[in-house]
């Protein structure tokens, strides 16, 4: 039977889970099959006691610091859901190789190393933009207004950007 403190514990590593969106089985394919979905989910749950190591490496994953997760007085710092990155790939494909070609072949290596073939959309992080920005040799804010411009992001991508 799990303790109080494995189960507050549990909990805190479950909001930050949600909080970034993910369900058990994204965290076990953003990472990559470092984290099993089953594993997260039993420390979630408390039914498996973490280790310091684990605990340290799972924060630095999720991105947030240790104190986050551990139990104490206060609850964790609400974190924000990142504004999402979606390239829409059928209006890029729509633009001219000019325009296109450096982000299509970007695009095209992410969907080779993730083996994401929908043909639709085609999400990215914060860190493809910024690289993208050095190919296009703009600022990742300006790289955003122009791909905005030519209908590749949503509006709501600027939102992304602001942080950094």
């Amino acid at each position: 039977m799990p303790s109080e403190y494995a189960k507050t514990l549990g909990a805190r590593l479950r909001a930050i889970r949600t909080q970034q969106g993910l369900s058990l089985h994204g965290v076990e394919e953003k990472s990559r099959g470092r984290w099993k979905a089953v594993v997260v989910g039993s420390y979630e749950r408390g039914d498996r006691s973490v280790t310091v190591q684990k605990l340290a490496e799972l924060a630095e994953f999720y991105g947030v610091p240790v104190s986050e997760l551990l139990p104490g007085d206060t609850a964790p710092t609400a974190l924000a859901p990142s504004p999402k990155l979606v390239i829409d790939l059928e209006r890029m494909s729509q633009l001219p190789k000019d325009k296109s070609g450096p982000l299509a072949r970007y695009v095209a290596t992410i969907q080779s190393q993730r083996g994401d073939y929908n043909g639709r959309v085609l999400s990215i992080r914060q860190e493809d933009l910024r690289s993208l920005a050095v190919i296009y040799d703009r600022s990742p804010i300006d790289l955003t207004e122009e791909l905005i411009a030519w209908g590749v992001l949503d509006a709501e991508a600027r939102g992304a950007v602001e942080a950094f």
